[in-house]
């Protein structure tokens, strides 16, 4: 009796192949790109798609290796080509498993600012109406580390969260102290215009290493616009703030993020150099959310996702020239769509994440004790909607919240791969699915894809990803030293 089969039971028909699952999206009149369930892609050309749905391809053709290199092809007797696709299927969902890293604590919601498209309808007086107390705090921290994730990172927002320090600072000790039998990877992000910091404020931050999270829109002119406060400073404040901040705390330790209001639309090379000339390394070119005062002044309706594309497009090029140029800087959208397409790991962004990243990504404590799915969700709660409400600190178990039908229902219902439309869509795999956008916009968390300016978005930036990608080598591989950073 022999261990082994002869090695002929082993070799594939040379030639003779089936089709693995693939889906396709034209890019031109001659070209077209296939992606498979784990989010491998190539470009071909029409008649090589032809001629391999025909079964006709050149088993000596680069085209053919191609396709099964990638698994989109197997020849027959082939077994490795399904149990390596669908390992790599398992290990994309194997996160799945642990999850819930961000804990979003809305400490207050009263600001100094009072920005044209706040999401969270930020409030000016009453602390006793819109602080969060060290009752539910203490609430908050027993749910938090009752996650499966070895990792937990605790997110302060506001409001301005350095209006309400006092319980900031209570949080950071009472989660270092519960970790030190829990041992996860604790992380801490204060979100904060910067307008507010003080050296006791950095010296408690430079002790407990949290991060800083802030707000730049661009130069001077536009971003005292976008974000007016009293004295009309908001600018200066900031780049004294990040000044103080990286010098106590060090560079990587502050962040920035701008938000594209219709003012900002046709300044994207202002905005871009502004970063540049304040030091950063990147920028997150966001778009404008359907949530609180961007919707009471009208600033989301000021703009569509058309024209949104225009100035991602004119800014995502004005980036590549500046790293052709020698200088390493990154947009970090772009950064996150390419991890998914170009490498085996998922980002995690909440957006970005399928199934949704509401509750599994991330959950939020609010201030006056309601738990949400999501940051979008408690913002849809600011304007009188608690659809994706999960619990409440008061009478919540973690078991009542995680199991919450509130939570469940959409994850279930927005799910890509069974949803209309998205499961023949071949960038699903890159993409996310985001039921709270889609109620805010459709009253149905899996919304009308047609009309969706979410998918509109995400196609419209990754065809521009594929098309550079395509078009000349050395954008290549400068969008690979982005995935590899992100």
């Amino acid at each position: 009796m022999t261990k082994f089969k002869p090695l002929v039971e082993y070799q594939a028909n040379k030639g003779q192949y089936e089709l693995l699952p693939f889906k396709f999206e034209p890019l031109s009149e001659d070209d077209v790109v296939i992606t498979n369930f784990v989010g491998e892609f190539a470009f071909i050309s029409r008649d090589e798609l032809r001629a391999t749905v025909n079964k006709n391809l050149d088993p000596s053709s680069k085209t053919y290796s191609l396709m099964r290199s990638r698994h989109f092809i197997r020849e027959l007797g082939d077994e490795a080509s399904v149990e390596l696709l669908g390992l790599k299927t398992r290990t994309k969902y194997s996160k799945l498993r642990n999850f819930t890293n961000l804990h979003i604590f809305v400490v207050t919601l009263r600001c100094d600012h009072s920005c044209q498209y706040c999401q969270v309808s930020r409030q000016s007086e009453n602390r006793a109406a819109f602080d969060m107390t060290i009752d539910m705090a203490e609430k908050a921290l027993a749910i938090v580390f009752r996650s499966p994730n070895p990792a937990i990172k605790i997110e302060f927002q506001g409001g301005e969260p350095l209006l309400n320090f006092d319980l900031v600072k209570h949080i950071v000790l009472r989660a270092k102290e519960i970790n030190e039998t829990q041992q996860r990877d604790l992380q801490f992000v204060i979100t904060t215009t910067l307008s507010l910091v003080t050296d006791d404020v950095l010296a408690f931050c430079k002790s407990h290493k949290i991060y800083l999270s802030s707000s730049l829109d661009g130069p001077e002119d536009l971003h005292n616009h976008n974000r007016p406060r009293p004295g009309r400073d908001s600018h200066a404040r900031f780049v004294e703030g990040l000044e103080k901040a990286r010098s106590a705390l060090g560079y990587d330790a502050v962040s920035a993020l701008m938000t594209t209001s219709p003012a900002s639309l046709t300044r994207v090379r202002d905005i871009v150099d502004e970063y540049l000339k304040l030091g950063f390394d990147g920028i997150f070119l966001r778009h404008l959310s359907p949530y609180g005062f961007a919707i009471k002044t009208k600033s989301y309706g000021a703009y569509n996702v058309e024209r949104w594309l225009k100035f991602y497009e004119e800014g995502l090029d004005y980036i590549i020239e500046v790293n052709k140029q020698g200088v390493r800087f990154t947009e970090h959208f772009a950064a996150l769509m390419l991890t998914k397409m170009l490498t085996s790991n998922d980002p995690g962004f909440v957006d970005l994440m399928n199934p949704s990243g509401a509750g599994i990504g991330a959950v939020v404590f609010n201030y006056d004790g309601d738990i949400y799915a999501s940051d979008e969700s408690r913002m849809l709660r600011e304007m009188g909607d608690t659809t994706f409400k999960i619990g409440n600190l008061n009478t919540s178990s973690y078991e009542d919240v995680f199991t919450n039908e509130a939570l469940l229902g959409p994850l279930e219902d927005s799910f890509t791969l069974s949803a209309p439309m998205c499961s023949d869509c071949a960038f699903e795999p890159w993409c996310g699915a985001d039921p709270v956008f889609h109620y805010a916009m459709h009253g149905d968390v899996l919304g009308r894809k047609p009309e969706s300016e979410f998918c509109k978005r995400i196609m419209g930036v990754v065809k521009l990803l594929l098309e550079r990608m395509r078009s000349d080598p050395k954008v290549k591989t400068i969008f690979m030293g982005w995935a590899n950073r992100c």
